[in-house]
């Protein structure tokens, strides 16, 4: 998994054409789009929110599953390498999964930080991912979106 970068994304070129990846509650979206030299690339959008690319789905969608795991954050001002307050406060499956979405993490990397094996890192991302679909069910159950 890997980001194209570690900041928020300008709107994609207009001349670029773009499909939707994967559409999500409450205005939320991961768009496909080719880059100028041919590779795909997945922007994350979603209400007050900058827009963030990847270069692959399955980061993309982690971010997403992060998103509605905490209600929503933007990294706009974070710096760097800074986390979303929204984040941090989550705990630490939240935040594990959110480092994995980053250019400069991995699992071995994360299992590393936090002293525990590969295999912790990757029950702390299910939990992460079962509790967005459940907020994700809850939203169409109720009609909210």
């Amino acid at each position: 998994m890997s980001r194209s970068d570690n900041r928020p994304t300008e709107e994609p070129p207009i001349d670029q054409p773009t499909r939707t990846h994967r559409e999500y509650v409450l205005d939320v979206r991961i768009v496909e789009r080719a880059t100028e030299d041919g590779e795909t690339v997945y922007r994350f959008e979603g209400p007050h929110h900058a827009g963030i690319e990847f270069d692959d789905s399955g980061t993309a969608e982690l971010y997403a599953d992060v998103f509605f795991d905490v209600n929503g954050f933007d990294e706009d001002g974070v710096g760097d390498r800074g986390i979303p307050p929204a984040i941090v406060q989550a705990g630490r499956d939240t935040l594990v999964a959110y480092f994995l979405t980053q250019s400069y993490a991995d699992r071995n990397w994360i299992a590393s930080y936090y002293g525990l094996k590969p295999e912790k890192v990757s029950r702390y991302v299910n939990r992460v991912r079962k509790r967005a679909e459940r907020i994700r069910g809850g939203v169409e159950e109720r009609g909210l979106d």
